[in-house]
């Protein structure tokens, strides 16, 4: 199989075919047309989010991945994969304006920071207690057994 590979693509050069396959020039209307139908049906998704109180993200992880799915296949049929960064632009675009409140770190609550700090304080405390209760324990037993 591999052979088979490495004599087709040797053919190929020999030949001179691998000049003959060209890629067709980003069509940007199509892309823009593409790209207003996906931002519709996601926009129209996204105003029920409430994103302009807090991030929406983990709700609206379905409609997002749909948008993506959209926008690869829209950029694929038009040509403009990887041509001047459209659909990272369109995501930057998407991100600024939905997903603006997503990168602000809030602190936990109160009760949940004492739930992950209190047993390692009351670890620390009883540990002195275990190790004098282990080390006496050992010395004793031979004296309560009458030997």
């Amino acid at each position: 199989m591999v052979f088979t590979a490495y004599l087709l693509a040797l053919v190929f050069i020999w030949t001179g075919m691998e000049a003959k396959f060209v890629v067709p020039p980003c069509d940007r209307h199509m892309f823009d047309s593409g790209v207003s139908y996906c931002l519709s049906d996601f926009n129209r998704s996204m105003e029920t989010s409430g994103y302009q109180d807090s991030c929406p993200w983990p709700t609206v992880k379905r409609i997002y991945n749909q948008l993506k799915v959209c926008m690869d296949k829209w950029a694929n049929v038009s040509w403009c994969r990887g041509h001047g960064f459209l659909v990272d632009q369109v995501f930057l675009e998407v991100h600024q304006i939905y997903f603006r409140l997503c990168g602000q770190v809030q602190d936990p609550p109160l009760i949940t920071l004492i739930m992950l700090i209190a047993p390692v304080i009351i670890a620390t405390f009883l540990m002195p207690v275990l190790c004098v209760n282990l080390t006496t324990w050992n010395t004793e037993m031979p004296s309560s057994l009458g030997l």
